[in-house]
């Protein structure tokens, strides 16, 4: 499972955290909404987690974020019995999430501004329910590089 975080800015100032999930072993994707990414909200996604699969061991990959290293995240992670994989740092390749904050943002937030944290929240969770009911395409979509290609990445930098 990756476990990442993404933030979007509403009309008025507003904000919304949004948590994201791929279930690798099930290809399906899980996105939790919050007013702010901290560590109680980390560990609340962590116990959602744990509820969900109490039976499966659980393996989080995810980068360095401040609310990922909290104490109380580091002590949840014990107590519900996560492992953790950390992400190396400026990696996101790596990071199945960054591919599925691309889709959500090419799908739901792409020229559109939201008036209410409640709007967005419930177009995030009709776009959650969508890309659900294909597991193909998330397989797709959020497939992870296990190599770096040097063709493409010499198109990511000018030398």
């Amino acid at each position: 499972m990756s476990v990442f975080g993404l933030v979007l800015a509403l009309h008025r100032r507003e904000k919304v955290s949004f948590y994201g999930v791929y279930v690798y072993n099930y290809a399906k994707v899980k996105i939790f909404p919050y007013l702010k990414a901290d560590q109680f909200n980390t560990i609340d996604v962590l116990k959602h987690l744990r509820t969900e699969f109490s039976e499966r061991d659980i393996t989080l990959i995810w980068d360095g974020a401040p609310y990922h290293r909290a104490q109380a995240v580091k002590e949840a992670l014990e107590v519900l019995q996560i492992n953790l994989e950390p992400l190396p740092a400026y990696s996101p390749d790596f990071m199945p999430v960054e591919h599925l904050w691309q889709w959500l943002r090419e799908d739901v937030t792409y020229h559109i501004c939201y008036q209410s944290a409640t709007e967005l929240i419930e177009r995030v969770h009709v776009f959650e329910q969508d890309i659900n009911s294909n597991s193909f395409e998330i397989s797709d979509r959020l497939w992870v590089k296990n190599h770096l290609d040097p063709d493409e990445e010499k198109l990511r930098f000018s030398s």
